[in-house]
């Protein structure tokens, strides 16, 4: 499994799930329940993969390679690929 989740945005996905399992405790009856779903992106973040980013062709992860230059939120080009 090839790691497509960067630093900022597992940093990201680790304060959304903390603040969705903290629902568990803040909500009362049935819908405190709804703060299970924040094992997602803590899941996700600590894997480094997400699912739904590999339909999507997405990566926030720079390969740091030598004449690469990440765009910050998709795949990484090289330097020749953004002159014009």
């Amino acid at each position: 499994m090839k790691q497509n989740i960067g630093k900022i945005d597992r940093v990201v996905r680790v304060i959304a799930g903390l603040a969705l399992l903290s629902l568990l405790f803040v909500l009362e009856g049935d819908m405190r329940w709804l703060g299970l779903i924040g094992l997602v992106p803590l899941a996700t973040a600590s894997l480094g993969w997400c699912p739904l980013y590999c339909p999507l062709n997405i990566s926030t992860v720079c390969a740091g390679e030598e004449g690469k230059v990440c765009c910050g939120g998709g795949s990484c080009s090289s330097k020749e690929d953004t002159k014009e």
